[in-house]
């Protein structure tokens, strides 16, 4: 057996394995990027064919982070994957309040769950900003019932819930809407890992 132990090489020879899997799927040369880092973190090949970009999600996604705009996460997982000095460098922040005092009190006070609550109370402050929820769908639903009130727009929305109750719906609702891009996984697969990968696939992208 021939192990590789450079870990550059490591990387490297995996995308050079992804991009073979890639023949036939019709991403841009930026969406593709995005693709391999998901398929390099899962190491499942088949999760591209559940990717779905808004038209507008890659040039909006880096626009928005070229700006200077924060990163908001529902969880701390999610916040913890995202090369903050990188984000930084652009001038933006990070944002979880999942474990907030006020956000524990009124998620028991409005009887939903703290990660739809600490969405709930960003509100207006989401304006032009990503927006990535990698774990809860409540939190994607209220995300999209605020824009849907006109309360928030962000510039992308990274929508990879995962799970068997409210993932798949909450991300269809996503993909449905046309106001706001977004980047998403379609069904029940998801979760914090798959968002950080297209995060940091952004954040390490050569530009628009």
């Amino acid at each position: 057996m021939n192990i590789i132990w450079n870990p550059h090489e490591i990387e490297s020879r995996s995308m050079e394995i992804i991009e073979a899997y890639l023949e036939g799927y019709e991403f841009s040369p930026l969406e593709k990027q995005v693709v391999k880092r998901v398929i390099h973190t899962t190491g499942d090949p088949e999760i591209a064919r559940l990717l779905c970009f808004h038209p507008q999600a890659i040039e909006a996604g880096l626009s928005a982070l070229y700006a200077g705009a924060g990163i908001f996460t529902d969880v701390n997982m999610l916040k913890a994957g995202i090369n903050a000095d990188r984000l930084k460098a652009y001038g933006g922040q990070l944002w979880c309040s999942i474990s907030d005092p006020e956000t524990i009190a009124n998620s028991q006070r409005w009887g939903i769950t703290r990660a739809a609550a600490a969405i709930c109370q960003f509100g207006s402050d989401l304006n032009g900003s990503i927006v990535a929820i990698g774990n809860a769908p409540t939190a994607l639903f209220e995300l999209l019932a605020l824009v849907n009130r006109g309360i928030c727009r962000p510039a992308l929305v990274v929508g990879t819930p995962v799970g068997f109750v409210g993932a798949a719906e909450s991300k269809q609702l996503l993909v449905e809407q046309e106001a706001i891009p977004y980047i998403s996984l379609l069904g029940t697969r998801g979760g914090s890992p798959i968002a950080v990968s297209i995060i940091n696939a952004l954040l390490y992208s050569k530009g628009v």
